[in-house]
């Protein structure tokens, strides 16, 4: 009976080892690129013969020695839909497959940002009826080596149902493409929160390049499992180092109670997330506590607490009792204290912040923390006790180059598509200088690894957000990456859309993703499909001195220069020779910019909107796109000399 088992077995793998096995992104709905060569590929037994079979077309190929094979089906017109055989030992069939215009959509959270995150997103849902436009998700995944395939992922329809899971960035530039073209439109979503552009390169790209060879070149092949082991090593040591204590459970029931002694929590400053201070980059579940005393007179009725924002869920006690709890990460926390939950003295204020990705903690404007009383409030920023509790081991994206190319990259490579855009900058602000051959380094990757040609390459310049209060006077980082960006597309066949106007200081993920992918969808409506357009806002080129003035020329003034409503131009800085920048008056004047200050008698450089909160900058051309933010100056930047580091 056992050898009968073994040799079932034995039969089993065999057959299983016989089927012909296709990328995940070949699935039912999938849309393929038009008017170019389509390559189709897959796995089978070693030197098996497999058919391919598509519209009119008929192909077949002997797998290779590992048993992968590839073939390149002739150009197809946009329709569909159609099916997609493709026959070894087996015979597997995909269904509905249109042909259209194929884009890459990756990048760090605006990107990855859901449909359903919108605040008109019940709006949105309803519109979303056209099952022409198609949007396959890929899974996140992290590698230490290139992969064949994708861990999971699926071709979806623009429908009520499905629409909540799209980029809205991607979804926005599909819905406007469409109206145009009225062909199939097939987005791709590859995207992950708060990574870095280098886990988005792969590791051949490094060692080839002059800037980055030498830091790549002792980095060892990538185990995972060792990653994660000393990732969270380090992470436990640190967090004791921080909080004088080890990260437990123990006695977590007692934290809510008004009587716990928490003399010996450390401090954290309230509202901002935690990974800007000592806590760190962690996703897990943080206790905050904060006492405060009240006048008989405040303790004596109901009274409202306001919480501002919690990423992402809490559950808020005030003197033991609790009093609300919610789950969405941008929503506000009012609620309500119940008459007698609050006394005369002491009083003390308990939240379990549980975050489960992204950003962590109590967050957002100052005014929105508070107690409100029926005559007057008491605010709570400041500072409040912590103790994290629980930290989520996983290893971040970020925590060697590649993992990200290696996983959710390779796998696509190489599906025919028209172009990529991307949405990313954010994580690498700290290496703003840097990310000026880091960037380019990575759109000149994929070209290479895709072999499709000098393929499209449309990105975002970096909205308003005031991350650090950076300016012209103590550096700006932000303002630093926006130049970087600019400065990308000397690159052949890329294009910005910049969105000074449309951002929040605020918050690092503005809503209005609507415009944002308009924008990009005007620069590829111009540039790929003929529709020419004005499709990008001012940008610098030139500047002339004349006495104490400064006479700045721009590119792309479309029908002209112009701000909104006669207003007064803001945004623009002038400096002398001591490098000390000036509020500055500027004109508009033959669709020229004229700046001077009464400050700077012999003025040498002009800044516009070199800010991390850029958001009162309001030059724009007559199409209403807006200026991109620029300096003519080329002095130090403050992230000149920050490089990027690896674990070795």
């Amino acid at each position: 009976m056992k050898k009968c088992i073994a040799f079932l077995l034995f039969s089993c793998s065999i057959i299983a080892n016989a089927n012909v096995r296709m990328p995940l992104v070949f699935s039912d709905g999938m849309v393929l690129q038009r008017n170019k060569p389509i390559p189709v590929w897959g796995w089978s037994d070693p030197g098996e013969k497999v058919e391919i079979q598509f519209n009119k077309q008929t192909k077949t190929i002997q797998a290779d020695k590992n048993g992968k094979w590839m073939v390149s089906l002739n150009a197809e017109k946009a329709g569909g839909p159609f099916e997609l055989f493709i026959t070894g030992k087996n015979k597997i069939v995909i269904k509905d497959v249109l042909v259209g215009e194929v884009w890459i959509c990756s990048g760090q959270s605006n990107m990855e940002f859901q449909m359903y995150k919108l605040p008109d997103f019940e709006t949105q849902k309803q519109l979303a009826n056209n099952p022409t436009i198609r949007h396959f998700g890929v899974a996140q995944d992290l590698s230490g080596t290139p992969k064949d395939d994708l861990k999971a992922g699926k071709w979806t329809t623009c429908n009520p149902q499905d629409i909540k899971d799209f980029t809205a960035v991607g979804y926005f530039f599909a819905q406007k493409l469409f109206a145009e073209l009225k062909i199939p439109i097939g987005i791709i979503n590859t995207s992950w929160g708060g990574t870095n552009v280098e886990t988005w390169t792969s590791h051949e790209a490094f060692q080839n390049s002059d800037e980055f060879k030498s830091i790549i070149a002792e980095v060892p092949t990538v185990d995972m499992d060792a990653i994660f082991e000393s990732y969270k090593k380090s992470i436990l040591q640190n967090l004791k180092k921080v909080q004088g204590f080890d990260v437990s459970m123990e006695n977590e029931n007692q934290f809510k109670e008004f009587g716990f002694d928490d003399k010996n929590w450390p401090e954290i400053k309230v509202p901002s997330l935690w990974e800007n201070q000592q806590i760190g980059n962690i996703d897990g579940i943080v206790w905050m506590r904060k006492t405060i005393v009240l006048t008989a007179e405040q303790a004596k009725n109901e009274a409202v607490l306001h919480l501002a924002k919690v990423d992402d869920e809490d559950q808020t006690f005030v003197n033991g009792i609790e009093i609300g709890t919610n789950k969405i990460w941008d929503k506000q926390r009012i609620y309500k204290i119940p008459a007698n939950v609050l006394k005369a003295g002491t009083n003390v204020i308990a939240v379990r912040i549980t975050d489960y990705s992204g950003g962590g903690g109590i967050y957002g404007e100052p005014i929105d923390l508070k107690i409100q009383f029926k005559e007057g409030n008491l605010p709570l920023e400041g500072f409040w006790k912590f103790n994290v509790v629980q930290v989520k081991i996983s290893v971040s994206p970020n925590s060697y180059p590649s993992l990200l190319y290696n996983a959710m990259v390779n796998p696509l490579i190489p599906y025919a598509i028209q172009g990529v855009l991307w949405y990313q900058g954010e994580a690498n602000v700290w290496r703003a200088n840097q990310y000026k051959k880091a960037f380019p380094l990575m759109i000149q990757d994929w070209r290479t690894k895709w072999n499709q040609g000098n393929f499209p390459f449309y990105f975002v310049q970096l909205s308003t957000f005031d991350e650090f209060g950076g300016n012209s006077t103590k550096g700006s980082r932000w303002a630093e990456l926006r130049e970087a960006q600019s400065e990308t597309l000397k690159l052949s066949n890329t294009g910005m859309a910049v969105t000074t106007d449309i951002g929040n200081a605020k918050d690092i993920h503005p809503t209005n993703k609507q415009d944002v992918g308009f924008r990009l969808a005007a620069i590829a409506l111009n540039n790929v499909y003929g529709k020419k357009q004005v499709f990008s806002g001012p940008t610098y080129k030139s500047q002339e001195i004349k006495e104490n003035q400064i006479i700045v020329t721009f590119e792309n003034i479309g029908g002209g220069l112009s701000k909104p409503n006669n207003s007064e131009l803001k945004g623009f800085e002038i400096a002398g020779a001591d490098k000390v920048f000036y509020s500055a008056k500027a004109i508009i004047k033959d669709n020229k910019i004229i700046v001077s200050s009464t400050e700077v008698s012999n003025p040498l450089a002009v800044r516009y909107g070199w800010a991390d909160d850029d958001t009162n900058i309001n030059l724009y051309n007559k199409e209403k796109f807006p200026a991109s933010p620029f300096r003519t100056d080329n002095w130090e930047m403050i992230t000149a000399n920050e490089i990027y580091k690896v674990n070795k």
